[in-house]
C-alpha cells in the first residue's frame, strides 16, 4: 500500500461565534483523520454554492462526514418537524446534501458517521425516524447529556454485522460493541444503500453502496472517539484510509 498521506475533507457545521457565523469540525475527527486514517484532514465550510464542488473533489482524496448535535431538516426527506425544540444547521444540510452525490459521483471514497449516516441516506433518497424513542419495538438510541463524556461513549449495545458484508470482511468478525448517540435513524432506506450491521432493536446502524467506484461506508455510532484504543473503530478507519491512499496514489500517477 502506498505510503502517501492522502487529502481528506472533513464536513464542518455552521455554529453562531458571538456576533458571527463560525464553520468548524470537531477535534476528534481531525485527529481521527490524522492518526487512524493516516491522512491529512481539510475542514470543508458549509456554503453550499459559493464555491464549485468539482474544483474541491479533484483535489480531495476522501471525505469525512461528521456527526453532529443538529438533525437535518425533515423537508428534505418529505416530512414535517415532529420535534418540539429542533436543533438545525440548514446551511449544513444543503451544503452535504449537493456535496455527496457529487463526491460518489466522483468516485471519492467516503465515510459517514452519525449524522453522516443520516446525511448519506437522505441524500441518496431515503428517509429517517426523527424521534426513535417514540418508534414502537425502537430503542432509545440517546446518550446521558448528564454525564461525562466518557461515559456517553462508552459502548452502549452491540451490533450484528452482515455475514460476507464489506464491514465484516473489514473488521472479521459478525459483532461488536459500540457506543450510541444519536436520536434519529434510518427509516426508509435509500436505493442502492446495503445494510452493513443492525442493533439488537433491528435499526440499521451500518451502510455501504457497492455500486459506487469508490470506498462508501456510514455507520450511525462514533468510531472516531478514542479510535487508537479500539480495534474494531481502527479497521474501520484504516480501511477508509488505505482506500484514500489508492486515490491519492491513481491521481499522482495521471
Amino acid at each position: 500500500m502506498p505510503s502517501l498521506q492522502p487529502l481528506i475533507g472533513v464536513t464542518a457545521d455552521r455554529k453562531r461565534d458571538g456576533l458571527h457565523q463560525s464553520h468548524s469540525a470537531g477535534e476528534k475527527y481531525l485527529t481521527a483523520v490524522i492518526e487512524a486514517a493516516r491522512g491529512l484532514p481539510m475542514v470543508i465550510p458549509a456554503l453550499a454554492g459559493q464555491y464549485p464542488w468539482s474544483a474541491l473533489l479533484a483535489k480531495l482524496d476522501g471525505l469525512l462526514l461528521t456527526g453532529g448535535v443538529s438533525n437535518i431538516e425533515p423537508q428534505h426527506y418529505g416530512q414535517v418537524s415532529t420535534e418540539t425544540d429542533p436543533l438545525r444547521d440548514p446551511c449544513r444540510d444543503h451544503s452535504n446534501l449537493a456535496l455527496i452525490p457529487a463526491a460518489i459521483d466522483a468516485g471519492l471514497p467516503i465515510l459517514g458517521i452519525c449524522r453522516g449516516l443520516q446525511e448519506l441516506n437522505v441524500a441518496l433518497g431515503g428517509s429517517l425516524h426523527q424521534q426513535l424513542h417514540r418508534v414502537d419495538g425502537l430503542m432509545d438510541h440517546r446518550e446521558d447529556l448528564a454525564q461525562g463524556v466518557d461515559v456517553q461513549y462508552a459502548p452502549a449495545h452491540t451490533v450484528t454485522l452482515v455475514e460476507g458484508g464489506l464491514l465484516a470482511r473489514i473488521s472479521d468478525r459478525r459483532e461488536a460493541e459500540v457506543n450510541s448517540l444519536h436520536g434519529q435513524g434510518i427509516a426508509r432506506l435509500a436505493e442502492g444503500l446495503v445494510v452493513e450491521a443492525t442493533a439488537p432493536d433491528g435499526l440499521v446502524e451500518a451502510v455501504s453502496l457497492p455500486a459506487a467506484a469508490g470506498f462508501v461506508m456510514a455507520v450511525q455510532w462514533h468510531p472516531e472517539w478514542q479510535v487508537m484504543s479500539n480495534p474494531f473503530y481502527l479497521k474501520l478507519f484504516s480501511a477508509f484510509g488505505d482506500a484514500c491512499r489508492q486515490r491519492a496514489a491513481g491521481r499522482g500517477s495521471r
